[in-house]
């Protein structure tokens, strides 16, 4: 029978870390999202993104030059390898219209040139950040953004 230092031992070993690289998907990344003025109508928004995590989306006001949202600029402007981001579009992003108010009212801070569009930044294997984004009057992107698990 074993000693209580054998079990000792082996809970120790147990517990020891592996090393393993896996601490880069336990958070979401520190991404810049605000640096200029949230729309108002984009503060009142109270939708929630489906998912592991049911997170409510939040407002996204970035200084930006008016130029079209390319997922390499995009990514640039939020801080992250553009390998992270994948653009897609509103139909791709809410296929059964549940997110209609949210894509209305993106749509609705929009110049009247560019339409919404949706990149979806990764951080890890399992963490993601959707954002809807267009350009405003100013030329600045604006839009809101909903943190998701997705296993």
């Amino acid at each position: 029978m074993s000693t209580d230092e054998d079990y000792s031992a082996f809970l120790d070993k147990a517990n020891q870390d592996t090393g393993s690289n896996d601490k880069k998907d336990s958070k979401f990344a520190k991404v810049e999202s605000i640096n200029t003025d949230v729309p108002a109508h984009l503060k009142k928004i109270d939708a929630t993104y489906t998912s592991d995590s049911d997170e409510p989306f939040e407002p996204v006001a970035l200084k930006h030059n008016g130029a079209d949202l390319s997922k390499t600029n995009f990514a640039k402007l939020i801080g992250v390898d553009s390998g992270d981001v994948k653009p897609t579009d509103t139909k791709h992003f809410d296929p059964q219209g549940q997110y209609k108010e949210v894509i209305d009212a993106v749509s609705k801070s929009s110049d009247g040139v560019h339409v919404v569009k949706v990149f979806e930044v990764s951080h890890g294997s399992t963490r993601k950040e959707y954002y809807l984004v267009t350009i405003d009057k100013e030329g600045n992107v604006v839009g809101l953004k909903a943190k998701a698990v997705e296993s």
